[in-house]
């Protein structure tokens, strides 16, 4: 009986629980928005759906269904799940939890999921008290946090889950979920005869700025406090909207991430001279109540940071207005605080300040210089040991310069100011640089006063620096191959949660730093043999089984076909990027292979490769030094050029244009190319040489020595050429030209 009740009392709980608690989504199917990180393909969807979950932190503003995502994973694990709240558990009630995931783990075998609402309230004791059972798999722990985990969570409970952002939801997400609301008629309103008004809902989308659950309250309040007319109908109309949400709710916390991120936006913006930018990010602070003796004193660092002596002046406007503030008080105070950010937003800028900052850095790292014997105090003890002799005095020159040493003889020469050249300092630069040329003159011609200078200049400090670059010389593919993987991933824009197709796997150059940056999201990888798609599998078995990249084997033209086996024929990709996609055997290989990628691009998508391109490959006969075999060399290397001039070639019959023409499909566009000569240094080994000179290739690809005998050059000047090279190049490093393609475009629709 007692059961009985206690239900009846759940349920009515339930029934008279405000509609955001009602509204909230049982199953992924009914969340709204984060499609991110719970997309189709998504690592989280995919940990969900498998129930492999490990320990994670939701983070992200107020009313972005972290705490609602925790309840979709409660409903869906065949995990104990237990749910906790930071402000009111402590200690106790985490041994609690701890001891039930005990029990569990050893007489079910069942693991145990503990959610923790806004966990960044425990302290450092309560988050210490969850780590060692955390770590052990005692329990699968799920925080969620408005706070930027990275400051506010213990780091060794970070280093040890997942961390997942979500966003703000959009005007569209707002949108389906009033609708949602109005129309069920089990937790909404679906048994009333409501009308929402166009205007109004967009009214309650607009001010609600991404937080679900503010416009579900507004809702709420408007539904609820709106009597309904002769014909039952509860109407709500703008006004009504205006009533129950009149204030536009901002993400700002004085001591959390948005303070530091909008206070940060006002100051680039101010840096970038976007002046409505400047008053916009200030405008939002001054809205959310910061206290502007903190942006004044911003302002004042930016004076000197990044305006400085491009204007000197604005130390002082900067300063005048936070006075005039002081004096005048809110509301009136905003006008000295606007003076102050268009004055700086619209002066010219110059970071030379930063000199002083490199100084200190010499300082730090140099041994202490004494301080030059005509700069020294003579007032104390100028007879006994002439301290101060030799100094020139200024005034006594014409302009009231003259040159002199005023550095250590160790850093004479030494350069840390840079002025720059706009506004007042660009003015003073071509002083300031006359003057250092006329200070070296005298250095090395010997017009300075104080003797020794010759000496230091031709003594000067060996530079590190450059003589680490001087002997640093790149000999590997290995750093080549790093080099193009970093720039297709920076062309592409990878980000966390994205899905990526690696279109020609290969060894896995792109495969394993997709599966890097895209650890919320997801990684396909197109193998084209099962050899090497099985040695891709072997490499990912050490990642857990939600991680790992999905592993295709066959043509890009059976992709589709591929995809579909997997269940996933709907899967299409924020990001698809491969090395030497396309395959030159095949007729119309550019276009096809095009249209196939950009049809499983996502809109916004980016498709990126690099190509070699064959015919500007390395030539052989540039490797020799002919000496007299002047006719001999241009014998071959007509035979050679001809190699490269073959029509019918598919390998060598295209080049930089066919790559633009093939992007030329209905669903791209921004297509773009640039090209690289590339150079290697490459190791000449007998195995080269014996396949250059041998039989042609088992694919029916004739050799280099074929092709020159067709080219028109006898046996025996065949011979003669692969004996120079034999004597030349044999175990011999050459730089190995060739040219790279970087083809990068985007899907519109």
């Amino acid at each position: 009986m007692t059961d009985l009740f206690s239900h009846a009392a759940q349920e009515r709980i339930r029934q008279e629980a405000p509609l955001a608690a009602r509204m909230r989504p049982r199953t992924l199917d009914e969340f709204a928005g984060q499609s991110h990180i719970i997309g189709p393909g998504r690592l989280l969807r995919r940990a969900i759906q498998a129930d492999q979950l490990s320990s994670l932190i939701f983070y992200g503003p107020p009313g972005t269904g972290k705490t609602t995502l925790a309840m979709v994973i409660a409903n869906s694990t065949r995990s104990h799940f237990i749910t906790i709240n930071a402000v009111l558990a402590g200690v106790k009630e985490i041994r609690e939890a701890i001891e039930v995931a005990r029990e569990r783990r050893e007489l079910y075998g069942q693991r145990t999921t503990l959610f923790v609402d806004e966990v960044h309230r425990w302290n450092k004791a309560q988050q210490d008290a969850l780590l060692p059972h955390v770590e052990n798999g005692t329990i699968i722990l799920i925080g969620a946090t408005t706070e930027n985990p990275y400051f506010e969570v213990n780091k060794a409970l970070v280093s040890r889950s997942r961390i997942f952002q979500l966003q703000p939801l959009t005007e569209d997400d707002l949108r389906a979920i009033a609708l949602q609301a109005l129309n069920d008629p089990e937790r909404g309103y679906g048994k009333l005869n409501v009308r929402l008004e166009p205007a109004a809902l967009d009214h309650l989308v607009d001010v609600a700025n991404g937080d679900a659950r503010g416009v579900l309250n507004a809702l709420e309040l408007a539904v609820e406090t709106t009597p309904p007319d002769a014909n039952g109908v509860i109407t709500v109309d703008l006004a009504v909207a205006e009533e129950s949400i009149q204030r536009r709710a901002v993400l700002y916390d004085k001591d959390g991430d948005a303070h530091y991120d909008t206070i940060s936006a006002f100051i680039k913006s101010l840096r970038g001279s976007d002046t409505d930018a400047a008053l916009y990010w200030m405008a939002k602070m001054v809205y959310a109540g910061e206290d502007p003796r903190f942006i004044f004193r911003r302002m004042a660092i930016f004076a000197g940071e990044d305006v400085g002596m491009a204007d000197p002046q604005a130390m002082g406007v900067v300063v005048s207005s936070w006075e005039t503030f002081e004096r005048i008080g809110m509301p009136e105070g905003r006008y000295p605080l606007a003076l102050a950010a268009i004055y700086l937003s619209t002066a010219p800028k110059s970071n030379s300040a930063f000199a002083f900052f490199d100084a200190l850095g010499v300082v730090e790292k140099e041994r202490e210089a004494d301080v030059p014997n005509h700069l020294k105090d003579g007032s104390r003890d100028k007879e006994g040991f002439g301290h101060g002799e030799g100094y020139l005095y200024p005034h006594s020159y014409r302009n009231h310069w003259v040159a002199q040493q005023y550095l250590p003889d160790a850093l004479q020469g030494k350069v840390f100011y840079q002025p720059g050249d706009l506004g007042f300092e660009r003015a003073i630069r071509d002083d300031v640089a006359r003057r250092r040329e006329a200070q070296l003159a005298a250095m090395v011609e010997g017009e300075a006063a104080t003797p020794g200078h010759l000496e230091v200049l031709t003594t000067s400090p060996a530079n590190r620096a450059k003589d680490a670059w001087l002997q640093r010389t790149v000999t590997s593919s290995g750093r080549q191959l790093g080099g193009l993987r970093d720039r297709l991933f920076e062309m592409a824009g990878v980000q966390r949660h994205h899905l990526i197709f690696d279109a020609n796997a290969g060894s896995g150059l792109l495969t394993w730093e997709a599966v890097r940056r895209a650890p919320e999201g997801g990684v396909w990888a197109l193998a084209t043999d099962e050899a090497t798609g099985e040695a891709l599998r072997q490499q990912s078995a050490r990642l857990p089984e939600v991680e790992r990249p999905a592993i295709l084997v066959g043509d890009l033209a059976e992709l589709d076909y591929l995809l579909s086996l997997r269940g996933e024929a709907d899967v299409r990709f924020d990001v698809i990027l491969g090395r030497n996609v396309f395959p030159l055997s095949k007729p119309d290989m550019f276009q096809n292979t095009c249209q196939v990628l950009s049809s499983r691009l996502l809109p916004g998508g980016r498709l990126v490769f690099s190509q070699n391109i064959p015919r500007h490959t390395q030539r052989l006969y540039d490797l020799i030094e002919w000496g007299r075999e002047t006719r001999l060399r241009d014998k071959v290397a007509a035979a050679e050029e001809a190699i490269y001039a073959d029509a019918a070639d598919p390998m060598v019959n295209w080049g930089e244009a066919d790559l633009l023409a093939a992007l030329e499909v209905p669903a791209l566009s921004d297509a773009r190319l640039t090209v690289d000569e590339q150079v290697e240094e490459r190791l000449i080994t007998a195995a080269h040489l014996d396949r250059w000179f041998g039989a042609g290739a088992a694919d029916g690809r004739p050799s280099y020595r074929e092709r020159l005998l067709a080219g028109g050059l006898a046996d025996s000047e065949v011979g003669k050429v692969e004996k120079l090279f034999r004597s030349q190049l044999l175990n011999q490093s050459v730089s190995w030209r060739s040219r790279l393609a970087f083809v990068g475009a985007g899907r519109t629709e």
